[in-house]
């Protein structure tokens, strides 16, 4: 069977993208899975040249098809932040504790967001946002995308799903993204819409000319 590298070493994508993915006529692996211990600097200036990056390293390293994301969190009252910085936002960090945002946490992340909102009236409308991008060992890339409109709220909710999902809230199902049952996230979050946007490039990539 034809496998499919999750670039990733994320292990909360990690698992959404093999529940996403499961449908696929291809056998999914991780870099753990085959031993590949690859780490690649964010530095794009978007969420697509992250995605690429990413993509296109570990294709070439592993010699396998790939798969890579890039995603953000974007809140209208703070002019689309933090955005393509949504993994590292936060105060500043001590020189000791390195500026790459490695000692923050989800948690921490959440909370200096809401910091930030306090003084903005609501309701705080927000988007995730996210970018596939697919990469063969031979340096082609395809790109697919997917939004998710929503709303922070100032209270967490829920104990599913990672990041920022415990305050970012989907009007029309009244939850957070961290109170949906898997079969609603994988239906419904930018993650999932990205995917389903890519499933047929992936599937063109798959098939036999």
């Amino acid at each position: 069977m034809n496998k499919l590298l999750i670039a990733t070493n994320n292990r909360g994508k990690v698992i959404e993208l093999q529940a996403l993915l499961e449908d696929m006529d291809v056998e999914l692996v991780t870099p753990r899975d085959i031993g590949l211990d690859l780490e690649v600097i964010e530095d794009g200036h978007t969420y697509a040249e992250n995605a690429v990056k990413k993509a296109l390293a570990f294709a070439k390293a592993s010699g396998l098809i790939s798969l890579a994301d890039d995603s953000g969190l974007e809140v209208d009252a703070l002019d689309g932040a933090p955005g393509l910085y949504s993994a590292r936002y936060g105060p500043p960090l001590s020189e000791k504790l390195g500026k790459d945002g490695g000692e923050r946490t989800d948690a921490s992340r959440r909370a200096h967001l809401l910091q930030n909102l306090q003084s903005k009236p609501r309701p705080w409308t927000a988007n995730f946002h996210a970018t596939i991008a697919i990469a063969t060992p031979e340096g082609n890339v395809e790109i697919a995308d997917g939004k998710c409109p929503g709303e922070i709220i100032p209270e967490e909710r829920g104990t599913s799903g990672f990041g920022y999902d415990p305050i970012f809230m989907l009007a029309e199902l009244g939850k957070t993204m961290a109170e949906l049952t898997t079969q609603e996230k994988n239906r419904l979050s930018h993650r999932a819409r990205a995917v389903q946007n890519a499933k047929p490039i992936l599937r063109k990539m798959f098939t036999p000319s």
